[in-house]
């Protein structure tokens, strides 16, 4: 984008955000195409014959991840200059941060001043910390303040800042009003952030699967096979994310020289530059999906009626043409895998293990305490009522950030050494792993106290006394932490290996494709030329699944070989360990 943004954009600006979003869509919408032909080929085939042991001992939660919703007064920096004003904030239930001029307007359903989706913000609770980020975006500017400068976010301290950073976005520049208030708003904004961060990761459904892949396989195309956050969001805003990162540049060569202000000032209206582009491309983007909403709906109905009848077939042909290509790939596998994989994957293992063994650890032992006060408070209370509020409280635990810190704070322990230890490889994925963690850990506990819920009511009758009903709960408690030991260990095995998958399959790709694209085709000789119309495979998928398939064996055996040895059951301990 040519010319210099000051303010908001005009209509030729938007034009030309416009455009890019479509020429991103023209090529990004035929490899999602392909890729929903892939996922529903797999989904249909592990339907029919599952690759993984089945048969959980927890029920699943029925319960839709959410944010506890939050309000409160709050001091915002807004308006022209930045001033810190009083509003009031609402955190909604979707991860949708609001704020109003006050309690009242909020009350009687009048419009927030403004609002903000939290995927992909930072927080940070250091106002050192944030005025150096903010000193980094501008780095070859300097002057003292100008009447433009946000002078109190310079010279005044702020007490219990909140400050939300966006790579893309205007900045969010909020303090508290004590240290309790700040400390919860920053639970509930950290559980924001990652519940928007991690909706299509979450999900199992085909299209998400599908457009994820698309996503890696778009960024291959185009050199970058390194994994990163960039995957986080909704389809629309991951969508955006890739192309700012593309315009980023361009924004910087053409449009940073033109802002008004020095150092600060202009690091401020750089952020508010940045944040009218993302809204133009975020609409775009949006607009362009829901288009393609209706082709993707008819067409993954057309491909399960195309492709369920043929599933024996097209499996025939998978597999003859993953013998070619593994036959084609092998010496050259092995030697990366040998020379470069292997010295570092006992480490990585152990690493991504034990800190996983911490996190579920921490549910377990949040899970045992909390059976075990609402089996002594039904000993001590006579009161229905405040049985009814401690069951309530109890089933809500899953949803409590303050409840479950300790829990996320032991995910986030690994992230420095991992990052360390991944670098080598080109994963700049960290924050989607840490997340991942999250996510699991608050989904088994979300599990084990429906399981402890349902079983209780099953055991429990009016017939009982409070002692013969506090020895029925002591029996299920046992019950649901033997069905926890079995659907965490399990969980744990899934999480790791998907894990060191998503960290070296790319780095092989690099190695391997990039090179053997012309060789690939000819080895192929025309395997897959029968079924080339639904794109269920391709080359380039087999290609694929043969380095994934000798990766999960090789991750396999490291696993096996680290538990024989007892190297899994050593605690992990960041400190101790050199890098």
């Amino acid at each position: 984008m040519g010319g210099r943004l000051s303010g908001p954009l005009d209509k030729r600006q938007k034009q030309q955000l416009r455009a890019r979003v479509d020429t991103l869509l023209k090529d990004f919408l035929p490899c999602y195409r392909g890729q929903l032909a892939a996922s529903v080929l797999r989904q249909i085939s592990h339907e029919v014959d599952p690759q993984e042991p089945v048969g959980c001992q927890l029920l699943h939660s029925k319960k839709l991840p959410r944010v506890r919703e939050h309000q409160g007064p709050l001091t915002l920096l807004r308006g022209h200059p930045p001033r810190w004003q009083p509003v009031f904030c609402v955190l909604r239930g979707e991860g949708l941060l609001q704020w109003f001029s006050n309690k009242e307007d909020h009350e009687s359903g009048g419009r927030p001043l403004g609002s903000a989706a939290l995927t992909g913000f930072t927080l940070l609770t250091s106002q050192c910390h944030y005025l150096q980020l903010l000193d980094a975006i501008c780095p070859h500017t300097s002057g003292g303040p100008t009447p433009e400068e946000p002078e109190a976010l310079l010279d005044t301290a702020v007490s219990w800042p909140l400050f939300l950073q966006h790579p893309f976005r205007r900045h969010l520049c909020l303090a508290a009003g004590t240290r309790e208030a700040q400390r919860a708003w920053r639970l509930v904004l950290q559980s924001g952030i990652r519940l928007r961060a991690t909706v299509l990761q979450r999900s199992q459904a085909p299209a998400a699967r599908a457009f994820l892949d698309a996503v890696r396989l778009y960024r291959q195309h185009r050199g970058h096979f390194g994994d990163d956050d960039v995957t986080l969001g909704s389809d629309a805003e991951v969508l955006t994310a890739l192309l700012l990162q593309e315009l980023l540049p361009e924004l910087r060569a053409h449009s940073l020289p033109g802002l008004r202000g020095a150092g600060r000032a202009r690091a401020w209206a750089w952020t508010e530059l940045l944040d009218a582009v993302h809204g133009a491309v975020l609409a775009a983007a949006s607009a362009g999906l829901r288009a393609f909403q209706p082709e993707k709906d008819e067409l993954l109905a057309s491909l399960d009626r195309t492709l369920r009848p043929d599933l024996d077939h097209l499996l025939r042909l998978r597999e003859a043409a993953a013998t070619r290509l593994r036959a084609h790939l092998q010496v050259q596998l092995e030697s990366c895998l040998c020379r470069e994989v292997d010295p570092q994957l006992p480490r990585v293992v152990h690493t991504l293990w034990s800190a996983m063994e911490a996190t579920l650890g921490a549910v377990r032992g949040l899970l045992a305490q909390a059976m075990e006060r609402l089996s002594r408070r039904l000993r001590r209370t006579p009161s229905g009522e405040r049985l009814r509020r401690e069951v309530y409280t109890f089933g809500e635990i899953p949803w409590d950030p303050e409840t479950m810190q300790l829990c996320y704070r032991e995910a986030e322990r690994s992230q420095k050494h991992l990052e360390q230890l991944l670098s080598p490889f080109g994963f700049l994925g960290m924050r989607g792993l840490v997340f991942g963690a999250q996510d699991l850990a608050q989904q088994l506990m979300a599990n084990a106290v429906a399981t402890f819920l349902q079983l209780a009511d099953q055991c429990l009758t009016s017939a009982l006394d409070r002692n013969q009903a506090a020895g029925q709960l002591e029996k299920v408690q046992g019950r649901v932490l033997k069905k926890f030991e079995s659907d965490s260990r399990a969980a744990q095995r899934k999480f790791t290996c998907g894990c060191l998958s998503h960290i070296f399959l790319p780095f092989l790709l690099s190695r391997l494709q990039p090179g053997s694209k012309v060789e690939l085709a000819e080895a192929e000789g025309g395997v897959l030329a029968a079924v080339s119309s639904t794109q269920a495979l391709t080359v380039e998928g087999v290609c694929v699944d043969v380095i994934q398939a000798a990766l999960s064996e090789r991750i396999d055996l490291e696993l096996a070989a680290a538990q024989g040895a007892g190297c899994l059951d050593t605690p992990w301990n960041p400190e101790g360990v050199s890098s």
